[in-house]
C-alpha cells in the first residue's frame, strides 16, 4: 500500500525569549497567574524576523536532513495566519530561497490546525501519484497580530515554525486522519480583520481593533475539548487501537488545562502527551511540528512507533492524524 512517510523534521524560532516576568512589566499579570492558567513560562518573540525567514530556515534544514536536492522537491505547502504578504505566498518565497524551481508552492489557512490540514493535502497528492514528495511547514509571527495591552491574549502566543519532509513509501507513514471545520463558530476566535476601505468607502485610518487576536476563551476551551476528544476517538477506533498502542500524542500546544481534560476523558495517561508550551507558548500552526521535531531530535521516537497528532484552531477547525514513524 502506498503511504506518505515523514522522513525528516525541523523547527526554527527567534532567538529573543520573553518570560512571564518580562510580560508582567507591560501588563497587569504575573508568572504565577500565567503559569497556573496556561502552563506557559516563556515564548520566542521576533526581533524583526518575519514569517518567511522562519519557514525558509525550516525548509533549508529539511533539505539537509533528508539529503534531498531542492530541484527534486515536488510540492511545498505552508500553513500560516501571519504571512509576510497577501501575495506572494510564503511557499513561493520559500521556493525561491531554497532553489526548488520545479516545485508547486502554495499556502493554506486553517489557524492552529494548519499543519494538520497541510499534511493531509500533501498526503492526498502523494497517495494519488501526482507527486512523490513534499515539504510541509507551519509558521507564524503571531507577535505582530497581538494586542500587547490585552493580558488575556498577549501571554498566550509565541513565534516559530516547524515542518516535515514527506515522501512516497510502501512502508510506514500516515495511516488515517480526521479533519473537520465548524464555520458556525467562526467568530469565537478571530484575527487580522481589514475593513474594506477605498476612495468610495472611506473608513477611519489606523489599525482596526479586530486586526488583533480576539478570543472567547470559554467557547474555545469547550470547542477544543469536545472536538479533539471526538476526533481522537474516531481515529483510534478506525484502526482498533487502545492507548497502549500509542507511543506519544502530540497535541496542539495551546493550554495545559485543555490537555488535562482530554487526557482524563480519554483515560490516556497525561505523560503520553508530549508538550513544550512551557518554552514556546501557542505558536498556532507551528506548535505541532515544533513539538514533533523535539520528539525526533531527542530520540524519543523510533521507526515503527505509532504517534497521534491532534489539534484545533480558528475557523473553527480540528485535525487528528495517526502516523507510524
Amino acid at each position: 500500500m502506498i503511504r506518505t512517510r515523514l522522513i525528516a523534521t525541523a523547527a526554527s524560532a527567534p532567538d529573543q525569549v520573553i518570560t512571564n516576568d518580562d510580560l508582567s512589566k507591560i501588563v497587569d499579570t504575573s508568572d504565577e497567574w500565567i503559569t497556573q492558567r496556561t502552563g506557559i513560562r516563556e515564548r520566542h518573540i521576533s526581533s524583526g524576523e518575519n514569517t518567511s525567514v522562519l519557514v525558509t530556515d525550516v525548509a533549508s534544514q529539511l533539505l539537509h536532513r533528508a539529503s534531498v536536492s531542492p530541484e527534486n522537491i515536488d510540492l511545498i505547502i505552508v500553513a500560516s495566519v501571519t504571512p509576510d504578504y497577501g501575495t506572494p505566498s510564503l511557499a513561493c518565497m520559500v521556493q525561491k530561497e531554497i532553489g526548488a524551481a520545479n516545485a508547486v508552492a502554495f499556502d493554506i489557512v486553517a489557524a492552529c490546525s494548519g499543519f494538520m490540514f497541510a499534511l493531509s493535502i500533501a498526503d492526498k497528492y502523494i497517495k494519488s501519484g501526482v507527486y512523490k514528495n513534499a515539504i510541509v511547514i507551519g509558521g507564524e509571527t503571531l507577535s505582530k497580530i497581538i494586542d500587547w495591552k490585552d493580558r488575556s491574549t498577549c501571554v498566550l502566543f509565541g513565534d516559530g515554525a516547524g515542518g516535515a519532509y514527506v515522501e512516497r513509501s510502501e512502508e510506514a507513514g500516515i495511516i488515517c486522519e480526521d479533519i473537520g471545520s465548524c464555520g458556525e463558530q467562526y467568530d469565537i476566535l478571530t484575527e487580522g480583520y481589514v475593513p474594506c476601505s477605498n476612495v468610495f468607502n472611506e473608513v477611519p485610518s489606523g489599525i482596526h481593533p479586530e486586526w488583533y487576536v480576539h478570543m472567547d476563551g470559554r467557547e474555545v476551551f469547550k470547542f477544543a475539548t469536545k472536538n479533539v476528544i471526538k476526533s481522537m476517538q474516531k481515529v483510534m477506533a478506525e484502526e482498533g487501537l487502545t492507548e497502549a498502542d500509542i507511543k506519544y500524542i502530540v497535541p496542539h500546544q495551546a493550554n495545559v488545562r485543555i490537555v488535562e481534560v482530554i487526557s482524563r476523558k480519554l483515560n490516556i495517561p497525561y505523560g503520553k502527551f508530549y508538550m513544550n508550551m512551557e518554552q514556546y507558548g501557542n505558536t498556532s500552526s507551528a506548535s505541532i511540528p515544533i513539538a514533533l521535531n523535539e520528539l525526533n531530535e531527542k530520540g524519543l521516537i523510533a521507526r515503527g512507533d505509532k504517534i497521534i497528532m491532534s489539534g484545533f484552531g480558528g475557523g473553527m477547525t480540528w485535525g487528528t492524524m495517526l502516523i507510524v514513524w
